[in-house]
C-alpha cells in the first residue's frame, strides 16, 4: 500500500516483480526460440558430457569472456 504522497514505483526493469513464468513455461520458451530462430539457451550445469560441457565454456568465454563466479555482483 502506498502512502499519499509517496514516490511513484520505480519503473526499470530491475524493480519489476518477476516474471511469473514456471519452468514448464520457460522450457517451452526455449524450445521455441530454438525452432524459430536457430536459438539455444542451455545452463552450463545441465550439459552431462564433460567434454561437450568444456567445449561450451571454452566458446562462450571466446566470445564474451570468463564468467564472473558470484562475486562483485557483475565486476
Amino acid at each position: 500500500m502506498r502512502l499519499p504522497g509517496a514516490p511513484a514505483l520505480p519503473r526499470c526493469p530491475l524493480g519489476r516483480e518477476p516474471s511469473p513464468a514456471n519452468a514448464a513455461d520457460l522450457e517451452a520458451m526455449r524450445r521455441r526460440v530454438w525452432r524459430e530462430q536457430g536459438v539455444v539457451s542451455l545452463s552450463v550445469e545441465d550439459i552431462t558430457d564433460p567434454w561437450l560441457r568444456q567445449a561450451v565454456v571454452n566458446e562462450a568465454t571466446r566470445r564474451w569472456g570468463p564468467r564472473n563466479r558470484g562475486q562483485g555482483h557483475g565486476r
